[in-house]
């Protein structure tokens, strides 16, 4: 027992010990890969997040005896809530020590927050951004997350299921990929070889030059591809741009490829290099000298791994072979540049155009994740 006490954040020095906050929880975690904390006070800064161009937010530090124990923020996003005939109020930066009591005043406090703005349930945990990290994780805590995945203690998927939340979504799943010679991998090149024959699908890479009209093709393909699927929430073009834009500079557009028929884009497949086998070593960017780090890093050191963040073809053209030559031509450039394996992630465990075909190739999950939803009593 002791005393907690909740605070807005108000201050920069508050600011940043919301933000650093996590070192505290992850100190002995080998696993964890800081947050670039560039990128995350840009995220929460309400004149340069662009979460906030949409809706509202505010972040919170928990004391307990006077120490900090935990944070959490409240957010409203009206456009989607308005989308999915929803009223939640989302919840993310969720950091705790092992306490639940602490937990609970967190929760608590959103649900609060939430209540005064006539909202009626709680969905998360999502830092801001609904692909970035999101959920808890509840499988696959050996291994370390790829780029832009969470990480998580086991205690907090305990206290979530303690506290009452229920599952708001099928899991999220990662998959792994091994780019070795196997019997998928040869049969995905047969396929290839059969569809690549029939001359009606063309495989391009991305063109950087025409940045933006590029990122046309992928919002088409995102809110198109994936509106099956359950609880879909769909893409403003502007937070999928603010999303895309840090990679311009480290993707190799050979690695980023688009499906095309009669030369209007059906699918839509990009891999970057798993830059978390870089990031887990320079310490989120904390101080000064991380920096430095990292520019000698990224000159000396080759990430082992690629990892693809999405894989899109529109639902007509689901089983004409645009997902296999998507593939192959993806996985045919990792191998040349010495990729050993790639990541897949995340994907919703029930998407069939991701989820059955990376199977097909050998592919294994390897980590889970589940967002909760809990309605106010």
């Amino acid at each position: 027992m002791g005393k907690i006490e909740i605070k807005q954040v108000q201050s920069l020095i508050e600011r940043r010990k919301f933000l650093t906050f996590p070192w505290k929880i992850y100190r002995n975690d080998p696993l964890w890969v800081p947050p670039l904390l560039p990128e995350r006070k840009k995220v929460i800064d309400p004149d340069r997040g662009v979460f906030f161009d949409r809706g509202e937010a505010e972040f919170f530090l928990a004391y307990k005896n006077g120490k900090l124990a935990g944070t959490i923020c409240a957010a409203e996003d009206p456009p989607t809530n308005q989308k999915r005939g929803k009223k939640e109020c989302m919840f993310g930066f969720l950091e705790y020590i092992e306490d639940y009591e602490v937990f609970q005043a967190l929760i608590e406090k959103v649900m609060e927050w939430g209540e005064k703005r006539g909202l009626n349930a709680l969905y998360g945990p999502w830092n801001l951004d609904y692909e970035d990290g999101y959920g808890v994780l509840i499988e696959g805590r050996d291994t370390p997350p790829a780029l832009m995945c969470g990480h998580t203690p086991p205690y907090y998927q305990e206290f979530m299921d303690r506290y009452g939340f229920q599952p708001a979504r099928a899991q999220n799943v990662a998959l792994r990929i091994n780019l070795e010679d196997s019997p998928e991998f040869r049969r995905l090149v047969r396929l290839a070889k059969r569809v690549k024959s029939q001359g009606k699908i063309m495989v391009r890479k991305a063109d950087f030059e025409n940045w933006q009209e590029e990122i046309d093709n992928v919002h088409r393909l995102l809110n198109k591809a994936l509106a099956h699927l359950n609880d879909h929430i769909g893409w403003r073009r502007d937070a999928l741009e603010a999303t895309l834009e840090p990679f311009r500079n480290i993707a190799d557009p050979a690695f980023i490829l688009f499906a095309e028929v009669d030369g209007e884009a059906v699918g839509f497949l990009p891999g970057l290099p798993n830059l978390n086998e870089i990031f887990s070593d320079v310490n989120g960017l904390r101080y000064p000298w991380d920096i430095l780090k990292l520019f000698w890093l990224v000159k000396r050191r080759e990430p082992n791994s690629m990892t693809i963040k999405s894989g899109l073809v529109l639902p007509e053209y689901w089983g004409t072979g645009v997902a296999v030559l998507l593939f192959e031509g993806l996985f045919n450039q990792a191998i040349a540049h010495g990729y050993r394996w790639t990541d897949m992630s995340i994907t919703d465990v029930d998407n069939p155009t991701s989820v059955l075909t990376a199977e097909k190739m050998g592919a294994e999950i390897y980590k889970r994740w589940q967002v909760y939803t809990l309605p106010f009593a």
